[in-house]
């Protein structure tokens, strides 16, 4: 378990603040394979995961959907035949929060069960 993913997620909305690049540099020494990709001008947190089949990649997904549950923040989730992409942001501030660390490290955790 990552000392980034046993920390909680805290409430935001469209006016907290969004992740300084610093921030970014050591959140993501917890979750290296995660990429900063931009869509449509927002920065977010984005992976692809690897299985053998579609079974495997569903039950992946249901996973993910119960740690954003849980959370309440909810990512993009696509789930073909043998991988599932996975992007983090939130989507009220139009940025990354550190919930969105917080949570990818919990989603590659969820990918070694």
């Amino acid at each position: 378990m990552s000392q980034l993913s046993e920390q909680q997620c805290e409430a935001c909305g469209w006016d907290a603040p969004h992740v300084s690049d610093e921030e970014i540099q050591a959140y993501r020494r917890d979750i290296p394979a995660w990429e900063i990709v931009e869509s449509d001008g927002v920065k977010q947190l984005e992976r692809v995961f690897k299985f053998r089949n579609f079974k495997q990649a569903l039950a992946f997904t249901n996973r993910v959907g119960e740690i954003a549950e849980e959370a309440g923040h909810h990512p993009a989730l696509l789930t073909e035949w043998g991988k599932v992409t996975v992007t983090w942001w939130s989507h009220e501030m139009k940025g990354l929060h550190k919930n969105d660390f917080i949570l990818a490290a919990r989603t590659d955790e969820a990918a070694s069960e």
